[in-house]
């Protein structure tokens, strides 16, 4: 994938005395010591992060670690005292640190658009107006704002409220109106400033999962600021944690949850149910590893329940299970029962949830669960044994 927006080195200081702050963020002063001795307030130390077209990646950490200070130097809102932000604009890259007032205002128009935790509607206008707002400003023609407006509206499920003001719209109706506002400007990449926690927890799932099936579909680039870790690890493709305006770790939510870089780290994820991250690949046992007996057969598990025969491109051409003939049945499917006389043998693809896999275990009296790529090729299994290695294994020391 292509590089959308890229921070360099990137340092952010409010205040006066931001040269004397920066000599003494170099000699390693903290952030107490600058404030004490310059009155400035370090945003940002040294922050350097990669974000790729059409991930969403999310930047979290308690409140004042600098996750929110640093997304807002993608669109110029907070203005960066040292290094570079880098962010597609078109064909080209563009530091918005360095640029005229005229290439950021392009940028902000057409590449950049951003959606606010509290909604940021006018009441005086209704939602058709406020999603056309951004569109009205840049000088877009009205029969293209029209259009464009319904369109976002429609994709959002607010078409029918088009005509509405924002006082007749619950919270979670309201954030619709932003994310559409949002993606009328057909902008390529999003920044969401917690958008969701003004929200009551049942809304705010319901827009965490709208959020993930619109994303599918229009594959924008999003940075995603976020305190809550369950909503991170649910729609970060990756995640990067900072403390005190510093990143402590980056990386995808499997290697933040099963791999901490530090003690910090380790306590934000301390309750955390790697179930809820942890996929089918994570934990299987790889088909080369796997015992093979002489007529071509392979066994899923020690215990020796259920195998394969598989061809020269591993493709199974037999199944059996407890010496009878399995009938294939996907995870997801696990909740039904099982004909009379049927052996299911449950199989799962890589990005098969641990949670939905150890539920087809559990109706199948542990039986191991199969893996096949996208191409339906053989690639591992999955015992009790190796999910309960996986889940402990994040609770070992370092």
């Amino acid at each position: 994938m292509n590089v959308a927006v890229d921070f360099r080195n990137v340092d952010i200081i409010f205040g006066a005395r931001t040269r004397e702050a920066l000599k003494m963020l170099d000699a390693g002063a903290s952030r107490a010591e600058i404030l004490a001795k310059t009155g400035a307030v370090l945003g940002c130390a040294d922050a350097s992060l990669t974000v790729r077209e059409g991930e969403i990646s999310v930047l979290m950490g308690l409140s004042g670690s600098g996750k929110s200070t640093m997304m807002r130097a993608v669109n110029g809102l907070n203005k960066v005292t040292r290094g570079s932000v880098l962010v597609k604009s078109g064909d080209r890259m563009v530091d918005v640190v360095t640029c005229d007032a005229a290439t950021l205002r392009h940028v902000r128009q057409g590449s950049v658009a951003m959606v606010f935790q509290q909604f940021g509607l006018l009441p005086w206008r209704t939602v058709a107006e406020n999603v056309g707002f951004g569109l009205e400003l840049a000088g877009v023609p009205e029969a293209e704002r029209t259009r464009r407006v319904a369109q976002q509206l429609k994709l959002v499920g607010l078409d029918q409220w088009a005509n509405k003001y924002a006082n007749e719209l619950s919270g979670g109706m309201q954030q619709r109106v932003g994310l559409a506002r949002a993606f009328a400007t057909e902008a390529p990449i999003l920044l969401m400033d917690e958008p969701f926690s003004a929200l009551d927890p049942l809304i705010r799932t319901k827009l965490q999962d709208e959020l993930l099936q619109l994303q599918k579909e229009l594959k924008k680039t999003i940075i995603f600021v976020s305190h809550d870790l369950e909503e991170a690890l649910k729609i970060g493709n990756t995640i990067t944690i900072l403390e005190s305006g510093r990143i402590v770790q980056s990386g995808r939510p499997e290697d933040i949850v099963l791999r901490p870089a530090d003690d910090y780290v380790r306590e934000f994820i301390a309750n955390v149910n790697p179930l809820s991250v942890l996929t089918a690949w994570h934990v299987m046992c790889d088909a080369r590893d796997l015992d093979k007996t002489e007529d071509g057969w392979v066994w899923l598990d020690k215990r020796r329940t259920t195998r394969f025969k598989l061809d020269a491109d591993r493709q199974v051409i037999a199944a059996e299970r407890d010496g009878v003939p399995g009938a294939w049945v996907h995870c997801a499917e696990a909740e039904a029962p099982p004909r009379p006389g049927e052996r299911p043998c449950y199989w799962a693809s890589p990005g098969t949830s641990l949670k939905t896999v150890m539920l087809a275990m559990h109706n199948a009296d542990t039986a191991p669960v199969a893996l096949f790529d996208e191409e339906n090729r053989f690639v591992g299994s999955i015992g009790v044994k190796d999910v309960l290695q996986a889940v402990l294994r994040r609770q070992e020391p370092a």
